[in-house]
């Protein structure tokens, strides 16, 4: 079976279990602890980021590549159309979800964390001990503004983040405003980007994230929350409805992942 070295609330992970579900194959999720399961991921792999697909002896890091590998080893249920200028676009469309949404994401969920001690805690995996997460929400917005001076989550950067992510979102409205996909009648590669890569913007409605139910459907304020940008989240709300496979049953059915330790 294959395996989705993975976090559970990268958007990156979530790309590639979108085309892994798309493609009807069984996998694995393996929960990457972050710091010290890195480390034995770059042991195994010689990468520490995720995600990583293990494939019998394999190791495919980063999720394009990962696409890519998929498409061409398990070929049902294509990406990639063969007309050469959808070809061109879907490739194109691919590579700015995952500069443009991808990136900017992480920088718009971080200044709503920042800002709402209940949405910080809520984020944190069902299994999460009460103690942590009663640490985790007491943790001052204040010390959070600091940190993202840090790590170049100003709030300059985030204000632009956000400002850019509601022009992205504007432009995908309006691609999507007479087809059901954004290249037309067929999904594609650039659908389960585009899709996956928004989790972090509004998190979808239904059992598809170990999040606890509160938090499903919600996101970022001024952009989860505006009615401007709801003919997007319709649509990518219709992707998980067709396409992904919602969680099942509890640990350890397989439905949750499995933590990676240091032997």
């Amino acid at each position: 079976m294959l395996e989705l070295y993975q976090f559970e609330l990268s958007q990156y992970s979530e790309k590639v279990r979108l085309i892994l579900d798309y493609k009807g194959l069984e996998y694995r999720k393996i929960e990457v602890t972050p710091g010290v399961g890195q480390v034995e991921l770059f042991r195994m792999t010689g990468q520490s980021q995720v995600p990583v697909l293990k494939d019998g002896n394999k190791f495919i890091a980063d999720s394009t590549e990962i696409a890519m590998y998929l498409e061409q080893q398990y070929p049902d249920q294509p990406l990639i159309p063969l007309d050469p200028k959808q070809r061109g676009l879907c490739l194109m469309m691919e590579e700015w979800a995952d500069e443009s949404i991808g990136i900017k994401g992480r920088k718009a969920l971080f200044s709503a964390i920042s800002q709402d001690q209940n949405f910080r805690k809520s984020l944190l995996p069902t299994t999460t001990p009460d103690i942590l997460k009663n640490l985790v929400g007491e943790v001052p917005s204040e010390f959070l503004q600091v940190l993202g001076f840090g790590v170049g989550y100003s709030p300059d950067a985030v204000a632009t983040a956000i400002r850019d992510l509601k022009q992205d979102l504007e432009a995908l409205c309006l691609i999507l405003s007479d087809s059901p996909y954004l290249l037309g009648d067929e999904p594609s590669l650039a659908d389960f980007a585009v899709a996956g890569l928004s989790i972090l913007l509004k998190f979808p409605g239904g059992a598809y994230l170990d999040l606890p139910p509160t938090i499903q459907g919600k996101g970022v304020p001024g952009l989860a929350d505006n009615p401007e940008y709801a003919p997007f989240f319709a649509w990518r709300d219709r992707i998980y409805a067709q396409f992904r496979k919602p969680l099942i049953g509890t640990p350890p059915s397989g439905s949750a992942p499995t933590s990676i330790e240091i032997d």
